[in-house]
């Protein structure tokens, strides 16, 4: 197989809309938490359910495609999830109780997932280390920022149409993505990397975890998605509970957080010729720890109203928008010839830390802001420091 040089515009952006739809299948259900917790009057500890099982699916569905990926190729595997994807989403759209919405949910991410991983690992098959992480960036935009203006379409939904709409909406949009992949997505594995099992899945991963700088990136990663998660997966309680505003309000006070994240983008794209990676991650890092520390802030003087909450986590998701992409690239970076595997495992240590955070922050809510904050905090403070613990040393690539 010859060498591909570069990437379309056209297909990059494919593959970003291919990578945001296991985040964005899972959010635009989020203004109708509340909703399902009296639609079938269950806790809402169970509630959380829909979204924290998902986002451990996700955890489970990179450590999958990964290894599947470097064996099999990029492409088979990509379509294998996009497929699951629009059966998970259908289960949702006909299901009649709250375990069969969770089962649904569960599948659903687990489909979604594979572009988390591929996107990555396409790109970083394509292009070198400080390449990959600027096109990295321009998927880790689109990742997010699709999901996180799906709250807005997700209350529309809610208001018009019932929550089961959402996920017709999910199994339409990945649909066509599946269709418009089929002619524009090449296969960019160049030599595949045998696959003897699970045992050698794990000793592949343990390999990984013997590179200290593969750790510090990849816990870099884990930390700071874990501040965004722990965001969105209390904020609609705190918005109807504590705020008293309504589902539907949370979607659109939410708009200013992909703004912050596409400016944080912006950045890392335009000064990534000019600065290193780690001194990127740690502007980020920084930033993050500013926006939370003011938003703890302005709750402790007394002005309590949403503005007030989202704005400074605006700023904490511009300095997420900087690291992530950096750090990602950089854990990828470690280990070219297992960029599959780099990049599942990354993708699992993310979404697995952040599922436990988003469960445990419902279970910590006391009616007030400060569990949810407090938590973000020490997440963003623990993603500078094992960054910088990991970056110290050598790696063993």
């Amino acid at each position: 197989m010859s060498k591909i040089s570069s990437l379309s515009n056209q297909l990059i952006v494919l593959l970003a809309a291919t990578s945001a739809l296991g985040p964005a299948g899972m959010q635009i259900f989020l203004p109708a938490v509340p909703v399902i917790k009296e639609t079938f009057e269950v806790s809402n500890d169970i509630a959380q359910l829909t979204l924290s099982l998902s986002m451990l699916a996700i955890a489970f569905g990179t450590l999958f495609y990964g290894p599947l990926s470097d064996k099999y190729g990029r492409r088979p595997i990509m379509f294998l999830g996009i497929a699951i994807t629009i059966i998970g989403s259908i289960f949702c759209w006909l299901a009649d109780s709250i375990t069969w919405l969770i089962v649904g949910r569960f599948i659903q991410a687990f489909g979604g997932a594979v572009g988390l991983v591929l996107a990555r690992a396409i790109v970083r098959d394509v292009y070198g280390a400080e390449e990959a992480a600027r096109v990295i960036a321009t998927l880790v935009m689109v990742m997010v920022v699709v999901p996180m203006l799906s709250p807005a379409l997700g209350g529309e939904l809610l208001d018009r149409f019932g929550w089961e709409s959402a996920f017709v909406v999910v199994a339409i949009a990945s649909a066509i993505i599946f269709v418009l992949l089929i002619p524009g997505l090449p296969e960019t594995l160049n030599d595949p990397v045998p696959f003897e099992g699970i045992g050698s899945m794990l000793k592949t991963f343990l390999s990984l975890f013997e590179s200290r700088a593969f750790c510090g990136y990849a816990f870099c990663v884990t930390f700071v998605s874990v501040v965004f998660f722990s965001f969105i997966s209390a904020a609609p309680e705190i918005m109807v509970s504590v705020l008293n505003r309504p589902p539907t309000e949370y979607g659109y006070y939410f708009v200013m957080i992909p703004v912050g994240f596409m400016a944080g983008n912006y950045v890392a794209r335009h000064f990534g010729r000019k600065m290193s990676i780690d001194k990127m991650i740690r502007v980020g890092a920084s930033a993050t720890i500013i926006g939370i520390s003011f938003a703890i802030a302005l709750q402790l003087a007394g002005i309590h109203d949403p503005f007030a909450l989202f704005a400074p986590i605006a700023i904490a998701t511009f300095g997420n928008g900087i690291t992530l992409p950096n750090a990602q690239a950089a854990a990828i970076n470690e280990f070219p010839q297992f960029a599959g595997s780099a990049s599942g495992l990354t993708g699992f240590l993310q979404m697995s830390v952040s599922a436990i955070a988003a469960q445990l922050v419902a279970f910590i809510f006391n009616g007030t802001v400060y569990p949810l904050l407090l938590l973000m905090l020490a997440a963003a403070l623990l993603s500078l420091f094992l960054f910088n613990w990991g970056v110290g040393r050598p790696s063993k690539a």
